[in-house]
């Protein structure tokens, strides 16, 4: 039987890897930086910074430059997850490695 742990971290794996690798409008290319919050193109990295460190500063203005630069809404919106997913996924395997430290248990587990 496979513990818990394992099969959540599965799960977040195969989001994380439909995020960056399954079809879509924008780049594989693109998805990875921005789920790396890094080397996005202006306007475009303001937008994606926002989104991966102070989500609540997000405005219409962000979207309105991105799309402004060429950027498509299908675009916009993957990236968009794709920041969002990135961010969620550093949270994600620092709240392990802190589990880990605090317990004792090495790899989180």
């Amino acid at each position: 039987m496979v513990p818990e742990e394992d099969k959540k971290r599965a799960a977040f794996q195969a989001l994380v890897d439909r995020v960056l690798n399954g079809e879509g409008r924008a780049s594989a290319e693109q998805r990875a930086r921005a789920f790396d919050n890094a080397d996005m193109a202006p306007p475009v990295d303001a937008l994606i910074g926002k989104v991966a460190t102070r989500p609540a500063q997000v405005a219409d203005a962000d979207f309105a430059a991105a799309k402004a630069a060429g950027f498509t809404e299908d675009q916009l919106f993957e990236l968009v997850i794709a920041a969002a997913v990135g961010r969620s996924a550093r949270l994600y395997e620092a709240g392990l490695a802190a589990l880990a430290e605090a317990t004792g248990h090495g790899e989180g587990r």
